[in-house]
């Protein structure tokens, strides 16, 4: 008896299966809502959330600054990593669904899929013409060198009179 639609599109849940955690809301289409953030028509609102699962850690050291991403399950041919005028750093990509098999019967879909982006605006210090990216296991680390910060030097100024 499949009465409640559940979040993973057309598919239907059974109310009486105790394994089943889809649980009814009646604001389920209703615009704006929640809810409706899970919808069929939220593809963009999809894909905005996953902006916010892509963590990412930004740490400076004195020769550089350093950024790691987890992008697990994705390969370095799907992530880019650009420079922007403005130095701006852009690391965006893009996770792929698992491909649906007719006779497949899914209990959870927890992992995210989707696009990705996030974008770090760079220090004037930065040497934009420098960075280099690597992957391993699942982690992009991304390295953009510093430039050594120049005291100004001082010129004693000579008062007359």
């Amino acid at each position: 008896m499949s009465i409640i639609p559940s979040i993973f599109g057309n598919r239907r849940t059974n109310v009486l299966d105790p394994f089943s955690l889809d649980i009814w809301d009646p604001f389920q289409d209703f615009p704006f809502s929640t809810s409706a953030l899970s919808g069929p028509r939220s593809e963009i609102s999809k894909e905005t959330s996953q902006l916010a699962n892509t963590r990412i850690d930004w740490k400076e050291t004195p020769e550089a600054h350093i950024f790691r991403a987890d992008i697990p399950g994705v390969k370095k041919e799907e992530v880019k990593v650009e420079v922007e005028e403005g130095r701006v750093l852009q690391i965006s990509g893009e996770r792929s669904r698992e491909k649906e098999e007719k006779n497949d019967k899914w209990h959870r879909v927890e992992r995210s899929s989707g696009k990705f982006l996030r974008r770090f605006r760079l220090p004037e210090n930065a040497k934009v013409d420098e960075v280099k990216a690597s992957m391993e296991n699942g982690v992009l680390t991304v390295t953009v060198p510093k430039e050594e910060v120049k005291n100004p030097e001082v010129k004693p100024v000579e008062i007359s009179g």
